[in-house]
This record gives C-alpha cells, structure tokens and sequence, in this order.
C-alpha cells in the first residue's frame, strides 16, 4: 500500500525488514497507562516505508507535534514495513486514545485497516480522527515548499503530484487538494491532479501534456509526505521546478494537532 492514500505500491526487490525503530516515547511496553483524567493519547499511524529518511521524517513531523502541545502524549505506529505496528501500538497503551492518521486521503486504510485494528483492542477508548487531507494547511505547505523551489505564480502551472490509489475516493481527495492549491496560488489556471499510481495521468504525463499545449515551464507539487520511492520517481517527472515532500513542515504538524483535537471534540460532544 501507499503511503497517505492506501494504494497498491509497485513491490521493490526483496530485502531485510527493518527493524523496530525507537520512536521518542513509543508504546512498545504492553499496558503503558495514561494518567487518569490526563487528556488522551494521540496514537500517530503512518503508513511506513523502507525508506530510513522517511521514517526519519515522520518521526520529525512528531517531534514537531510534541513541541506544539508538550501537554500530549504523543506516540507513533506503522501500518507496515516499520515498528511498531498498529496492533502492536494498540496492545502497548491502555485507556483513552486518540488515533490520528498521517495519511493525505480518506482510502483502504482509514475506512478499513485502522478500523479492523481497533476492533481487536477492545481494552481502549478509542477514537479515529479524520486523514490529514485534504486541507487548506496543507495547500499552505504546498504552496511554501513550491516557493522554496525559487517557483513564482505566473512561472508556470503545477502538477500535484500524489501516491495514487486504487480506492476512488481518495484519489477524489487529491483532485480536492488540486483545488484548494489552486485557490492559495492564485493560480491562473487550475493545479494539475497527477498520480504515481494506480490511477492517471502520472506525474510525467501531466509535465508532458502541459509542454505540449505551450508551457515550456512547469513546476511539481509533491502531495506526499515523506522522502521514498513515489518522491524520488516525482523528482524524476521532468518539471522545470520540483518541491520537497511535505516532510516536517509546521503546517503539517499544527493539522495533525487539529485533527486530534476535532476527533476529542467529538467525543465531548457526543
């Protein structure tokens, strides 16, 4: 699967798993408990990568969290390829959590993986926040990683580039990010939707189309999260500018604040 959309990923060779990686705080110790009456855990789930600067950048967007509310417990699991797993994560924490998915799309693993997961942790009190995506914050990102390109509105138009997926609402939530990005550019005409994945035009396609309708200067959006496989075949879709994956960006770390604090909302409100 995808990182930030829950697409099927093309499978790179075969290698050693990667080995747990000790995340500041993690819940590996099973029944670590919160403090009664403290606010809920925020549970993180990434997707995971093999890629040790993406899980280096998750781990970053994190510590950024923490230092936006050092009153949380901040925690992390992966969906795969990384430790430790969401079952894993579950088993480690007792009481209430709040899980909050660094996923860019409400896809296969938002509507069904997480869900399964939390029917087998039946212990906690557990709630599902909404995916990261989309959201203005994250046009805001966008819009701050293009201009560190040395990109300008009125260069060129924009590809946002994205994982792909084969779940339709998903890729539906990237040709909603296209928009909002459109509207924080100003753009004189509309972001681009691309997709690495599982769904079309890729990323090199849209650069292409674009060139041939008269656009000699095109730049890329990397609508991903971390540095891997999708970003370097991203880096290599032949725009005249290409950005950096969201990565650590405060944008991105005040939205998964946000989403935490929406899904506790909920609950109070219930």
């Amino acid at each position: 699967m995808t990182a930030g959309t829950g697409a099927a990923a093309p499978t790179p060779a075969a290698g050693p798993a990667l080995p747990a990686v000790p995340t500041p705080g993690a819940a590996t110790t099973p029944g670590a408990a919160t403090t009664p009456g403290a606010a809920p855990t925020l549970l993180a789930v990434a997707h995971g990568t093999r890629d040790a600067q993406g899980v280096a950048a998750t781990r970053a967007l994190l510590d950024r969290v923490r230092a936006l509310r050092p009153e949380l417990r901040v925690e992390c699991c992966f969906l795969d390829l990384v430790r430790p797993s969401l079952p894993e994560a579950l088993a480690g924490l007792t009481g209430d959590v709040v899980l909050v998915p660094l996923l860019l799309g409400a896809g296969y693993h938002v509507r069904v993986d997480i869900p399964a997961a939390l029917a087998g942790a039946p212990h906690l009190r557990a709630r599902l926040a909404r995916a990261l995506g989309p959201d203005p914050l994250l046009a805001d990102a966008l819009a701050d990683r293009l201009a560190r390109t040395g990109w300008r509105p009125g260069d060129g138009p924009v590809v946002l580039a994205a994982a792909g997926s084969t779940d339709p609402a998903a890729n539906a939530d990237t040709a909603a990010m296209a928009r909002l990005l459109t509207r924080r550019l100003a753009a004189r005409q509309p972001v681009v939707p691309a997709f690495l994945c599982a769904a079309g035009p890729t990323p090199a396609q849209a650069v292409a189309e674009l060139r041939a309708a008269g656009h000699r200067r095109v730049a890329l959006a990397g609508y991903l999260l971390g540095p891997g496989h999708f970003a370097r075949r991203a880096e290599a879709a032949g725009a005249r500018w290409s950005a950096a994956p969201l990565g650590d960006h405060d944008a991105v770390a005040r939205l998964t604040a946000r989403r935490y604090d929406e899904a506790c909302a909920v609950r109070s409100g219930s």
